[in-house]
């Protein structure tokens, strides 16, 4: 038995209640899980040497305009705040990428920490999503205001997560807290239970 097979992600139970209450159509949204994703909390100064090694190290920028997403192969680099961002790849990818980033900011001041453990993902798309969203979000998600490339630190149903808009279809990735992760994934259910159905005409 390895340490793979003995991993469980917080909401890995959910797989087929979330599938169940997926809906399709002009109305249609899903949920799901993305767990395991790697996670690297990095902290530098943005103008320094440092800053234009790690981009390189990447292959594109750091993200200098706030909550803003770079794009970097298989990464997202996601803008959190003046000197900070979070480095988000795919799952087994936190050591390498770990090791990069050290290597590139070499003696200047700064921080690269895996904290992959500490959130999962839970990912809306569809038609409705936003709506969904709306239901338990203050931000402005109206496409002019949050577009694709996009990312916010904020509250959704008074819960802390990390919100990032992918792609052209409304579809938003929302990293949070495993301690938290059922009770938001519950209430986005409850949120999207009127979208299981047609909607009635008169």
């Amino acid at each position: 038995m390895t340490a793979d097979t003995l991993r469980r992600s917080p909401l890995g139970h959910l797989a087929d209640v979330l599938a169940a209450h997926s809906s399709s159509g002009e109305r249609g949204v899903s949920l799901r899980e993305i767990p395991f994703l790697a996670q690297l909390d990095l902290q530098l100064q943005s103008h320094g040497p440092a800053a234009q090694r790690i981009g390189r190290a990447l292959g594109a920028p750091l993200p200098a305009d706030p909550n803003t997403v770079a794009v970097a192969g298989e990464r997202r680099v996601l803008w959190l705040g003046p000197e900070q961002w979070l480095v988000v790849g795919p799952d087994g990818s936190a050591p390498a990428t770990a090791a990069m980033l050290r290597a590139a900011l070499e003696e200047e001041p700064g921080s690269v920490v895996d904290v992959s453990a500490n959130r999962t993902t839970l990912e809306l798309s569809g038609p409705a999503a936003r709506e969904v969203l709306e239901k338990g979000c203050a931000l402005d998600l109206h496409p002019r205001a949050f577009p694709p490339g996009r990312c916010a630190q904020t509250l959704v149903s008074k819960v802390n997560v990390v919100l990032h808009r992918v792609g052209p279809e409304p579809t938003y990735r929302l990293l949070v807290r495993g301690s938290f992760a059922q009770y938001l994934a519950d209430w986005l259910l409850d949120a999207m239970e009127e979208y299981r159905h047609p909607r009635l005409t008169p």
